[in-house]
C-alpha cells in the first residue's frame, strides 16, 4: 500500500530540495560552495563523515555538489578529514 504523500501527488514522489532558494534561471557554477565552511559543517556528522541524503535532505545533484564541495574544502585544510 501506497504511503499518503504517493496519494496525492498521483504515485510520483515528491522532488527533494534543500537548497531550492539558491540558483536560478540563468545561474552557473555550484549550488553550494567549499568556502562555506559553516554551511558544510551542518551536513557532517561528530566523526567529519558526509551525512546521508535521507538524513540530510538534499536531492541528488545538491548531494553531488555537497560531497564535492566538502572534497574541495578538506583538500584546502578548511575542514578536518577526520572527527576530533
Amino acid at each position: 500500500m501506497a504511503n499518503d504523500s504517493q496519494k496525492k501527488s498521483g504515485g510520483r514522489r515528491q522532488e527533494k530540495r534543500r537548497f531550492a532558494d539558491r540558483g536560478g534561471e540563468g545561474w552557473k557554477g555550484p549550488i553550494i560552495d567549499y568556502k562555506e565552511v559553516e554551511l558544510l559543517r551542518k551536513f557532517m556528522t561528530a566523526s567529519s563523515k558526509t551525512m546521508s541524503r535521507k538524513r540530510a535532505g538534499t536531492s541528488a545533484r545538491e548531494q553531488r555538489d555537497l560531497r564535492r564541495a566538502i572534497k574541495r574544502a578538506r583538500f584546502l585544510a578548511l575542514l578536518p578529514y577526520t572527527g576530533t
